[in-house]
């Protein structure tokens, strides 16, 4: 399941859990792409201590700004409000599902 984030619960969600978050837009080729991976990876079991989320840019520019995503697709990891890494463009699910492993081991 996939979380959709806005003004009123971005700061909560992200300070108070492992997420990552999807920023995305609707104008945006390579999100709409993402899109069905993102929701694909958000129910594989060996990422179910992450909270996946998403973040739509034209929404909620202001949360893009705040974390300086220059370019979308851009997924980063928050580990209870501090940023763990990103991950920026579209991946296959197997490549993307190993990149986000990885950055779990950071955790």
């Amino acid at each position: 399941m996939v979380t959709e984030l806005t003004a009123d619960n971005f700061d909560e969600t992200i300070n108070d859990n492992l997420c990552i978050v999807d920023f995305w837009a609707s104008w945006c080729g390579p999100c709409k792409m993402l899109a069905p991976v993102y929701e694909e990876l958000s129910k594989d079991k060996d990422l179910s201590k992450l909270k996946f989320c998403k973040l739509n840019t034209e929404e909620y520019p202001d949360g893009a700004s705040q974390n300086s995503v220059m370019s979308i697709p851009t997924l980063i990891v928050f580990n209870m409000g501090e940023e763990v890494d990103r991950i920026t463009g579209f991946y296959p699910k197997e490549m993307l599902k190993q990149k986000v492993l990885d950055v779990l081991k950071k955790v």
